[in-house]
């Protein structure tokens, strides 16, 4: 299960979004893909600090998104080719983050001064284009699913036409049996050196998750 949670405190609002296995157990393919997403959120953890480009963050996560892929079968080929044509839209169709504060979906992700929207696919959902600054607070949130519709080709060819050989659409079927989709968001705040988890108090490792469930008060020490 996957869920969006809006919260607000004293008018400033939150999002996280949280992916646990319903019955308090990961198979062993849920685990594979979660590992995946939670990867790409520590690595854009690491890079985020201020006058970090954020379009690269969000094309960081995609590039592990996609190794992990590769590396699972369900996809073929160079990494590099992949990025340039837009595999990883393919998997990911929203853009990493948004600003957060008195909005869910915060203003000032384009203004006049700051660089414009590309147009490419899944670039062109990113929200902001904008180099972070101190004091930014932006929500961090990779994911990785398997929709048909896109997997399949079925968009508008005016749109962009993907090339769909990079796909082992059986290996992908095998892990669409157990899992269609994985989110994990958190709310950040960019400091002087680096940035500050608001969300930390979550499970998020698969060990954490498993135990929270479980009802283990020890699963922050896991």
């Amino acid at each position: 299960m996957l869920t969006d949670q809006g919260h607000s405190f004293q008018h400033y609002c939150s999002d996280v979004t949280i992916s646990f296995p319903v019955n308090g157990r990961f198979t062993e393919k849920q685990a594979q893909i979660y590992n995946i997403v939670l990867k790409a959120s520590r690595a854009v953890f690491q890079k985020l600090k201020p006058g970090t480009d954020w379009i690269e963050c969000h094309k960081l996560a995609e590039r592990i998104t996609l190794e992990g892929l590769v590396e699972l079968g369900m996809l073929t080929g160079s990494i590099d080719e992949m990025m340039e044509k837009r595999i990883g839209f393919i998997f990911m169709p929203h853009g990493l983050g948004h600003f957060i504060g008195l909005d869910t979906h915060d203003v000032g992700g384009y203004l006049a001064h700051t660089p414009k929207r590309n147009d490419q696919p899944g670039l062109a959902n990113v929200r902001t284009a904008r180099i972070i600054e101190e004091g930014n607070v932006i929500t961090i949130e990779p994911g990785c699913y398997f929709r048909d519709f896109l997997l399949d080709g079925e968009i508008p060819a005016d749109f962009y036409e993907f090339d769909l050989s990079y796909l082992n659409r059986d290996k992908i079927r095998e892990y669409q049996a157990e899992i269609s989709g994985v989110r994990i968001e958190d709310v950040v705040l960019v400091t002087e050196t680096g940035n500050e988890n608001l969300s930390y108090d979550i499970p998020r490792t698969v060990p954490q998750i498993e135990a929270c469930m479980a009802n283990k008060e020890n699963w922050r020490d896991l």
